[in-house]
């Protein structure tokens, strides 16, 4: 019998940290350290840098798999139709409230006080007078002082002329734009996007395709049958972005088709009045957990981007998070670009740990049971009733054997109080001349 202390050192929390990878957590040694805080999914976002960049970062995270013996699946976080502002002398922008600046498509320009390029040359199609656009670097935090907020005052051919509302300064080499409640053509799944898929997602058996401004349940669709094609990819899972008004309008659609969701509130937060934001990750986390989907959060601890510990808001908005039945947190700017991305990691785990101590499994259980309904399925009937057993014999651990993955995921729908480890059982293949076993041993839950 295992006890149940050394899991909960193994598991620092029940609830998934995923970490954004990038300078500030990149090498061996910090690496190493998130791990060991509990992080246990690696965002690679390929808004920032190239496939080397992506692939050295890799490359040491295998190593720190190994010396810390912890697993860590890969996420591959596409760029999709994000609009980005153009700096490449990485020279600190001011920009005065009152002033004006313009938008402009020709990249080819110096970014200055007065002048922005965009990496879109559409927008002046999209955009009329008085619509809200907002720029910050790598994503709007919503901090006046690094995050801009502009107003269309008029358009001229190919450039958007703004009345900038905020004071700010701008720093580093990459700002990403948000036009409010605007649609963009733009195709979600990129052709640079397939091509990394093709290329790095292939080359390292990809676990999960992060699949950013998801707006239609056939965006899912499309990417599926993209990674269907790519050899290993096949059993990749999408984990639709939902970011915009036009996701959110749809989300019943892409949940059914998503094999996860990731609320995006970073850029949702500025689509959607601020009083509206708590209401829909409420509904949403609901529907993802009835449905057996697994939901992740967003911008949960941006303050600690800069600073070794949260606000008392924040670390508050991490319990709620998951006391409201969200699976996982995911970091953005705070393990990428942030001064402490272990403390980070280590901070949000406890802040779960605690919140999972308290979360009321009884009533969720009842719920979801009730939701499914009767008759279950057996596969649902055997996973409710392993739950339910295991919480009233007190088991350290549900150990399902599993060849897709399915039972697994159905088990931990049911929110059980103990991990789940899966044991895959290996796929015979042949084609009567060679035989072939695969498979492999993973932590679900």
């Amino acid at each position: 019998m295992v006890s149940l202390s050394s899991f909960q050192s193994f598991f620092p929390a029940m609830t998934k940290i995923v970490g954004t990878l990038g300078p500030r957590s990149r090498s061996v040694e910090v690496l190493s350290g998130c791990l060991k805080a509990g992080m246990s999914v690696a965002r690679f976002d390929f808004s920032w840098h190239d496939p080397e960049y992506h692939q050295e970062t890799l490359e040491n995270l295998k190593a720190a798999v190994k010396l810390t013996k912890k697993l860590c699946a890969v996420m591959l976080d596409t760029v999709g139709p994000e609009l980005q502002v153009v700096n490449k002398s990485e020279k600190a922008i001011s920009l005065e409230a009152d002033a004006t600046v313009i938008l402009t498509p020709d990249e080819g320009q110096e970014a200055s006080s007065n002048l922005l390029p965009i990496n879109f040359d559409g927008l002046s199609k999209a955009v009329k007078k008085g619509d809200t656009i907002f720029i910050g670097q790598y994503l709007f935090t919503g901090s006046e002082t690094t995050s801009v907020w502009l107003e269309v005052s008029e358009v001229q051919g190919n450039d958007v002329v703004c009345v900038i509302k905020n004071t700010a300064t701008l720093t580093g080499a990459l700002f990403t734009l948000h036009a409010s409640q605007i649609r963009i053509e733009l195709p979600t799944l990129s052709d640079k996007d397939k091509e990394v898929i093709s290329s790095w997602g292939v080359k390292n058996k990809i676990d999960f395709l992060s699949l950013s401004y998801t707006r239609h349940a056939e965006d899912v669709r499309h990417a599926r049958e993209f990674l269907s094609k790519q050899g290993d990819l096949y059993q990749t899972q999408i984990f639709a972005k939902i970011e915009n008004i036009e996701g959110l309008n749809h989300f019943d659609e892409i949940l059914q088709e998503a094999d996860g969701i990731i609320l995006s509130r970073g850029n949702l937060g500025i689509d959607l009045p601020p009083e509206k934001v708590f209401l829909f990750q409420k509904a949403a986390l609901y529907k993802c957990n009835v449905a057996g989907k697994p939901a992740v959060v967003t911008r949960v601890v941006d303050s600690m981007t800069d600073n070794l510990r949260p606000t008392r808001a924040e670390a508050t908005d991490v319990a709620n998070a998951v006391l409201d039945g969200s699976d996982a947190i995911l970091l953005g700017a705070e393990t990428l670009r942030g001064l402490y991305p272990v403390e980070t990691i280590s901070t949000v785990g406890k802040i779960c740990a605690e919140a999972e101590k308290v979360f009321n499994q009884d009533l969720f259980f009842k719920k979801t049971v009730k939701y499914v309904g009767e008759p279950m399925t057996h596969l649902e009937s055997i996973a409710s009733s392993a739950v339910r057993a295991a919480i009233k014999v007190k088991a350290s651990v549900i150990i399902c054997f599993t060849s897709s993955g399915r039972a697994a995921r159905l088990i931990a729908k049911y929110r059980p109080t103990m991990p789940v480890l899966s044991v895959v059982i290996p796929r015979l293949k042949t084609n009567q001349l060679k035989w072939s076993f695969s498979g492999a041993f993973e932590v679900c839950h």
